[in-house]
């Protein structure tokens, strides 16, 4: 296998330090908001990947989050697509499109230069700050879907 494959392999995508980083990013950002964050890595994108990010949603769980506050960043490591997706609470509370836009343009940035750790974790950052400003957490604030990724194939 060539590094290439390696990298579209959505279990290889990153490495295990790597993938660490991440979900201590998520577990950060979840601490200071009621939001839910989550990173689903799939090798291929059937359809458009915003499309399918909303699809993940639904199977994932992620809509029966209170307050409606999953964010979803979906990566189809094969075909080199991604996109972050906000249930309806999420969206209400940070302005919908406008935000998503800016967080998958600094993702962009960062996949383009082969960061996709540091690109993961800057946008879990940048959410969690957002949520922390429009959904933010009380002392009883309880995590309500692991702060773990999920994969398919």
């Amino acid at each position: 296998m060539t590094p290439a494959d390696l990298q579209a392999n959505p279990n290889r995508f990153l490495t295990s330090a790597e993938e660490a980083r991440v979900v201590a990013a998520i577990a950060a950002a979840e601490a200071r908001t009621t939001g839910e964050i989550r990173v689903h890595l799939e090798r291929d994108c059937p359809g458009d990947p915003l499309d399918r990010a909303h699809a993940l949603l639904v199977s994932l769980g992620m809509t029966a989050t209170a307050g409606r506050s999953g964010v979803l960043l979906y990566v189809a490591t094969g075909a080199r697509r991604f996109a972050v997706a906000g249930d309806q609470g999420v969206d209400a509370a940070v302005g919908g499109d406008e935000f998503w836009a800016g967080v998958r343009d600094r993702l962009a940035e960062r996949f383009r230069e082969g960061r996709y750790a540091d690109g993961l974790c800057e946008a879990i950052g940048g959410i969690g700050a957002r949520l922390a400003e429009t959904m933010p957490g009380s002392g009883d604030n309880r995590n309500e879907l692991p702060d773990t990724l999920s994969y398919d194939g």
